[in-house]
């Protein structure tokens, strides 16, 4: 197979080392790529929304798979468009994607099919928003209706705060059009677990549950990011809880959705809360989660290629998926300003790295020399036998990556 993957940070790079493994895999492209993904495949000049250039690439080269990872191509419709013309695609539709693109349609839904979720009301306009929210209890949470890069998630503990928020999003566009519709839910509290899964539109495949940290300093302190480190399987989430989660929510949303007249084909991603009402959905994904595919992949036993194809032909059903009974740990390397203020185009050095897999997330070539260029940097992952383990691994080798004003969460695991 010639594969070509769309994307270029540490989750495709992730998604490119598990591809690789396969026997099935001749060729491997990826873009845009970064620099270490350019170890593991052909970097392919190109952004990764660009619909055309992904089509015409897979035409010219004649790619029989396109792996479509991040959520803005999914979101414009790639897979739409490869499908059209006739290149094999793996990824959801975009109708399948709008669960991720529109909070406020992925609230609808899940109001529509009894899935359990926080309270909400949906906002276009700011002073109804506004007062809204001087109406409210605390805490509460605003998010933006669209794409936000993983940031546009604020929690409000207080008026002041709600108030800032809503102006951010709504009035300064922090995220452009993204927050012209918010999303304003009451504040959920438990214990938060994120479990990806295959579909084939009709069956469920769970991959092993995860827990991703999104904010930005130890002691969960700061603003929301991307996901500074994650692990799998989580602990938590025991077979009891996912029964429940298969039976309130996994099952009811694929149902809700073939009901709705839309066929989901790919990884759907459930951020959940166990909550002591029962398990809530906070979001749908439309893809991989990044950094949680960093320390879910490298758990995959079974030949990554056999489980796309079952997804795309329907027959996941007749496939069993195996993974290592270990853990999976991942720590994100980020620039010094991120998530909000990052410069790139420092210089990196690498030591000698014993038992982990470093993967490259924002990394570039200039004049020679491995550079950032990116506000997540790196991901360094470790598989051990339990989760103490495999944090004491990559807390002992992340210090061999130096780069200005580099950081990490030095409690990843812990909290």
């Amino acid at each position: 197979m010639k594969i070509l993957v769309i994307g270029g940070g540490g989750r495709e790079h992730a998604i490119v080392k598990k591809l690789k493994e396969s026997k099935r895999v001749e060729a491997l492209y990826c873009m845009p790529g970064n620099a270490g993904i350019a170890s593991d495949a052909v970097c392919v000049d190109g952004k990764a929304t660009d619909i055309e250039k992904a089509v015409s690439f897979a035409r010219e080269n004649k790619i029989d798979l396109v792996f479509v990872a991040p959520d803005d191509p999914l979101s414009l419709g790639m897979v739409d468009a490869l499908n059209a013309a006739g290149i094999r695609a793996f990824g959801p539709v975009k109708a399948a994607a709008r669960l991720e693109g529109s909070k406020a349609f992925s609230k609808d839904f899940m109001m529509r099919h009894g899935i359990p979720t926080a309270r909400y009301e949906c906002f276009s306009d700011y002073d109804t928003a506004l007062d809204y929210v001087r109406q409210s209890d605390f805490p509460l949470v605003l998010k933006a209706d669209g794409l936000a890069l993983g940031k546009g998630v604020l929690i409000c503990k207080n008026l002041d705060e709600a108030e800032e928020g809503l102006k951010k999003l709504m009035l300064d566009r922090a995220f452009g059009a993204s927050g012209s519709t918010v999303v304003i839910e009451e504040f959920l509290t438990g214990r938060e677990v994120t479990v990806l899964a295959f579909t084939d539109g009709n069956t469920v495949k769970c991959m092993p549950s995860s827990q991703d940290h999104k904010r930005a300093f130890d002691g969960d302190r700061g603003p929301n990011t991307g996901g500074m480190g994650a692990f799998a399987p989580s602990p938590y989430f025991t077979p009891d809880k996912q029964a429940e989660a298969m039976r309130t929510i996994f099952l009811p949303t694929i149902e809700g959705l073939k009901a709705d007249g839309i066929v989901y084909k790919g990884v759907i991603y459930f951020g959940l809360m166990m909550t002591e009402k029962g398990i809530k959905v906070i979001e749908y994904n439309s893809r991989f989660g990044d950094p949680e595919t960093q320390a879910i992949l490298p758990l995959l036993k079974t030949d990554f290629t056999e489980i796309i194809d079952a997804c795309i032909d329907g027959t996941l059903d007749k496939i069993d998926i195996e993974w290592l009974d270990k853990t999976g740990f991942t720590v994100v390397i980020a620039s010094g300003g991120y998530p909000d203020n990052v410069v790139k185009g420092y210089p990196i050095t690498i030591g000698k790295l014993e038992g982990v897999t470093l993967y490259h997330a924002g990394t570039a070539i200039k004049d020679g020399t491995l550079v950032t260029n990116g506000g997540r940097v790196f991901d360094m992952t470790a598989v051990a036998d339990n989760i103490e383990d495999a944090r004491r691994i990559v807390y002992r080798e992340i210090g061999k990556v130096s780069f200005y004003e580099s950081r990490f969460r030095s409690d990843i695991g812990k909290v």
